[in-house]
């Protein structure tokens, strides 16, 4: 009888679960009949939080941002006697260049590196200022070219042993004094060996200089290491050392050509391309006294690949007083580089100029030389908001023409970049190389 009342308690319970899963189910399927969405909306409810998630993980990599830099580049700082004289205060007994710059001083403010060509020496007082043809110039040319912008001042040219070693020694002693880089000379081996290296916004950038020769002004025995030759062998070695240091941009100056030429030379050309070849990413090129084209060139290395880089043969005189044509020309150059965030590949995206004329207001101006800005005088006078005459708008039309003419038309490598998917003409007509 025991068993059986177990058995009869069993079944009893196994029915109360039956019935309640059935009225379990039963409610179930009414709520759907009467709210078919329900399951669609639990189910997307679920969804949505699995893509939230997922998105969350992904705004947690983001991806890095280019770096973009501009490199500021200006010609030959010629300080002949005249420049000089006119520069100097005879009731401070100082010199002040600064008046000669106003005009251009804000072409430097978004530069993230300004780099110019001291062509004269600064080796004292004592020594007795000169122009041509051994230079020698007060110190504070250096300090207003600083103060103009200018971050960097190369070495090795022609006239940088104007005042023998110790001139040469002296120079680089006041241009650390003024916290200005340098580079193309040197006051030891170690010196020479050691690359001028600059942080640009996260992009490691070296600076080279190199010179064509000392104008017959023996390098001093013992002292090779003083002043950088152009010599391939050593070239190439002071650019494997910069990549080796790791440099992401090389940029290299040059005082190299033939005075007063327009185009550059064959001699320049090779250069250019070894150069290039061998990693350098901008040439800036110094000496002529005159504009010479710019243009992005490519090369084939050896292993049948290209590289470009950018180079311009020439700048011009920044300032000097000399007067035959073409001479008064110049420009303030702008290159903008870009680092890719993803990959760290470095691309010339642009290369434009302002369009310089370096003007002598005569003799008894208070301030003799005057550094003119071409397109901003053309602009005003056009609106009719200019203090020149129609004969300085005349002229500075006529200056604006033959820069244009020598150095060539802006490039701009992001159109290319674009243009170059649509078709070969119209990477062509767009590329603008000099």
């Amino acid at each position: 009888m025991a068993r059986r009342k177990k058995v009869n308690k069993l079944k009893v319970f196994l029915g109360i679960v039956i019935i309640i899963a059935l009225i379990a189910i039963s409610l179930g399927i009414y709520a759907l009949v009467n709210n078919p969405n329900a399951i669609t909306a639990l189910w997307n409810k679920n969804n949505v939080n699995d893509v939230n998630q997922a998105q969350n993980e992904v705004e947690e990599e983001p991806v890095p941002e280019d770096t973009v830099i501009n490199i500021v580049g200006i010609g030959d700082a010629l300080c002949h006697s005249q420049n000089f004289q006119d520069a100097y205060d005879s009731s401070t007994g100082t010199y002040d260049f600064s008046p000669m710059f106003k005009n251009v001083t804000k072409y430097f403010d978004d530069a993230t590196v300004a780099v110019g060509n001291l062509e004269t020496t600064l080796a004292g007082a004592d020594r007795g200022y000169s122009g041509y043809p051994t230079f020698n110039s007060p110190d504070e040319l250096a300090l207003d070219l600083k103060e103009m912008g200018i971050d960097i001042l190369t070495t090795a040219n022609n006239h940088c042993l104007d005042k023998g070693y110790s001139g040469l020694e002296r120079t680089l002693n006041v241009l650390d004094n003024y916290g200005i880089a340098h580079t193309g000379t040197s006051r030891s081996k170690e010196e020479q060996d050691t690359i001028l290296m600059k942080d640009l916004n996260g992009i490691k950038t070296a600076f080279l200089c190199f010179t064509y020769g000392t104008n017959g002004i023996p390098i001093p025995t013992g002292k090779e290491y003083s002043v950088n030759l152009i010599d391939k062998d050593f070239i190439k070695e002071q650019l494997d050392k910069a990549k080796d240091e790791g440099a992401e941009l090389i940029v290299v100056s040059m005082h190299w050509g033939a005075e007063y030429r327009l185009k550059p030379t064959a001699e320049q050309e090779d250069l250019a391309e070894f150069l290039i070849k061998n990693g350098a990413d901008v040439i800036l090129g110094n000496h002529s006294h005159v504009p010479e084209p710019m243009e992005m060139k490519t090369v084939t290395l050896d292993d049948g690949t290209t590289r470009e880089g950018f180079v311009i043969y020439s700048m011009g005189n920044f300032f000097s007083a000399q007067t035959d044509n073409y001479t008064r020309d110049t420009l303030i150059l702008n290159v903008q580089v870009r680092k890719n965030g993803e990959t760290g590949k470095i691309t010339i995206d642009k290369a434009t100029y302002t369009p310089v004329y370096v003007y002598d207001n005569g003799r008894s101006a208070k301030d003799r030389y005057e550094l003119l800005d071409i397109e901003q005088i053309i602009k005003d006078y056009e609106a009719g908001n200019s203090n020149y005459s129609q004969s300085m708008y005349n002229l500075m039309k006529s200056e604006l023409n033959k820069i244009e003419e020598i150095v060539g038309p802006e490039i701009d490598n992001t159109t290319v970049e674009s243009c170059r998917k649509m078709s070969n003409d119209c990477y062509d007509k767009i590329r603008k190389i000099a």
